[in-house]
């Protein structure tokens, strides 16, 4: 996101000295993507951000994925998956996920995660529920219910939370940002957008925090694989007396996000809020629906050719779905290579609507999700057979690990 934004004690001009009042020289540091070529900010250290005295492998929870075969619609109940105690970064379990995006889940105590960077791409972490902080080498950003916490690649930072959060992290292998089309040619955001920079909150002031030979776990990739490494520093990350720049960690809220509505039913791209490469993630919010006299409010079937459509479902009554077992706390998930749409009973219901009160974060991709072994451990067998009332027979029954016989939910 290229909004400008000065925190802390910073020089005049970039690249020169800049000394505390002792006369010790801060060290600086340029976080930048792609090379030299994009976004970038300015940190100023009191110690040396390289000092390393320790590294060593850090075994991640399990990476597994499970490819969808054969290729059935989903329905995980993420609820399912345990009460609070986990903590933020190591207690996540992975949902779905592909070589571009894996998301995840974890239900939080109030303990602190420990020191946390994600070398492999950026984090949107959705708040389905909980409330605390995330303390950053850029200051603390404030989290709540309905925020998203965007991270940058290579932050370090641990989340604190202030009590019990359940947490819906997106785990991008690319950097995170708005739709092009929401932008000017140099940033801005338009008027057409659904959101603009007063939205958008990052830290307001610098965390100083002393400590020597601190641990922080970092995920990075090695042979093409997701693996982890605890490094141990000289001194602590939390040192940065100031920065500049464009890049930092921010959060942005669901209530100040503003449907776009029309006429007759609106596409998801309207619903969206951010992309990353290969994918996008979308808000579906209360709000006003299709005015047209003989218009149908949900959303007509479907054959998204291109993409997975993951749903989920955080708030309200998700009017499509009525019939298939579909709650909060639910995702579904809907591959490309057959057409989804309202359960049947759906669509004559929502005839003369004016309001819809549901609320669900989508993500879409555009490569084939596969499970992990938290969306495996959650699974309602029955849903893909619940817009026909009847499942396999048992003589047709798959190796899949499902039941022979299915009933309606």
């Amino acid at each position: 996101m290229a909004f400008y934004r000065t925190v802390g004690d910073i020089p005049p001009k970039r690249h020169t000295q800049h000394r505390d009042p002792q006369g010790n020289l801060y060290r600086e540091e340029l976080m930048g993507e792609e090379g030299f070529s994009s976004d970038s900010a300015l940190l100023y250290h009191r110690g040396v951000p390289s000092a390393l005295v320790d590294s060593v492998v850090w075994e991640l929870p399990d990476q597994t994925r499970t490819p969808n075969h054969p290729l059935k619609a989903r329905h995980l109940r993420l609820h399912e998956l345990g009460s609070a105690g986990g903590d933020p970064v190591t207690g996540r379990r992975m949902i779905l996920g592909n070589n571009d995006v894996r998301i995840g889940y974890v239900v939080t105590g109030t303990e602190p995660s420990p020191l946390y960077r994600n070398a492999i791409g950026d984090e949107c972490v959705y708040v389905e529920a909980g409330a605390g902080t995330v303390e950053t080498v850029f200051g603390v950003v404030p989290y709540r219910t309905g925020d998203y916490v965007v991270v940058p690649r290579s932050t370090t930072h641990r989340w604190v939370p202030s009590e019990p959060s359940r947490l819906y992290p997106i785990e991008a292998n690319s950097h995170i940002h708005a739709p092009k089309r929401y932008l000017s040619r140099f940033g801005q955001f338009l008027e057409h957008a659904p959101y603009c920079e007063r939205d958008l909150h990052g830290p307001t002031e610098p965390l100083l925090v002393e400590g020597a030979d601190v641990e922080v776990l970092v995920k990075h990739r090695a042979g093409g694989a997701v693996v982890g490494t605890t490094m141990t520093y000289a001194t602590h990350p939390f040192d940065v007396v100031g920065w500049d720049g464009c890049l930092y960690p921010y959060t942005f809220n669901v209530e100040d996000f503003m449907p776009i509505t029309g006429k007759i039913h609106q596409p998801p791209p309207v619903h969206q809020v951010f992309e990353g490469w290969n994918f996008v993630i979308c808000n579906f919010l209360p709000r006003k629906v299709d005015y047209h006299e003989l218009a149908i409010p949900v959303p007509y079937y479907h054959s998204n050719v291109d993409s997975d459509e993951v749903m989920f479902y955080v708030g309200g009554d998700y009017e499509a779905r009525k019939g298939s077992g579909i709650g909060i706390g639910s995702i579904s998930l809907h591959p490309g290579g057959y057409a989804h749409g309202p359960q049947p009973s759906a669509i004559e219901a929502s005839l003369g609507a004016e309001f819809f009160d549901e609320s669900a974060v989508m993500v879409d991709t555009f490569a084939p999700l596969e499970l992990g072994e938290g969306g495996l451990a959650c699974e309602d067998p029955d849903y893909a057979w619940t817009w026909a009332g009847r499942g396999p027979s048992a003589s047709d029954q798959t190796d899949d690990g499902g039941p022979a016989v299915f009933s309606n939910s």
